[in-house]
């Protein structure tokens, strides 16, 4: 299979407090990109995890969803300050974009409408493009495309990705092996998966890392 996994360990649109415990149990299958949000953990708890990632040579990712300038910037000095590689999420702010810059951070933020908490995305598929291709003309690594929270997610995310193909993650709501088939149908340069593997979609009953073993085993077949 092409596109990544970015293994998030969150749940519910938060970090779980067990997350370390859990990362330490799958540290070593095969899987590079890893990644939390900025909720659900102390600034400590956040920095040990992010250490543990590091020392076993992961690529890290923060997703911050956040929508004012203030709460955005907060967000990536979080990410500059624990060291993470990538930032994902935010509404696309110049001031924002041009730290990360500074700071040698890779940026991924979100294109079209979103709004609320959980996160809706609204808008046209031309609204969502062009918006992206408005951050990218800017040299913006990435998009975090939030295809699922839009009343047309599957559609919305096979038109982007014919569209577009500067790296993209579809984030959220791949929780099946149909939505990992169709994923690898249409080649994003890289998807999120966190509570499907908490609430065991793939070996119900089994835990965390045999749900993701399941995962990677069915990825491994459509290679």
């Amino acid at each position: 299979m092409v596109s990544k996994i970015i293994i998030m360990l969150t749940h519910n649109d938060r970090t779980v407090p067990n997350a370390l415990e859990t990362f330490a149990s799958c540290k070593d299958l095969p899987v590079d990109f890893w990644g939390f949000k900025d909720v659900g953990l102390e600034r400590e708890k956040m920095a040990q995890l992010i250490a543990a990632m590091k020392a076993a040579g992961k690529t890290t990712f923060l997703e911050v969803v956040t929508y004012s300038e203030e709460e955005c910037m907060a967000g990536a000095k979080t990410a500059v300050e624990l060291g993470f590689d990538y930032l994902m999420g935010t509404l696309f702010f110049d001031s924002v974009y041009a730290y990360l810059q500074e700071h040698q951070v890779k940026y991924l933020p979100f294109c079209g409408t979103v709004t609320g908490s959980p996160s809706v995305l609204s808008g046209s598929f031309e609204e969502i493009i062009n918006d992206a291709k408005s951050m990218l003309d800017k040299g913006v690594y990435g998009i975090d495309l939030l295809a699922f929270r839009h009343q047309q997610g599957a559609e919305l995310a096979e038109a982007y990705c014919s569209a577009i193909k500067s790296p993209v993650v579809i984030a959220g709501s791949i929780n099946s092996r149909e939505r990992i088939d169709f994923i690898d149908r249409i080649k994003p340069w890289a998807f999120t998966m966190g509570s499907a593997l908490f609430t065991e979609n793939f070996a119900p009953g089994e835990g965390f890392r045999k749900n993701l073993e399941a995962v990677i085993d069915h990825m491994n077949s459509i290679q």
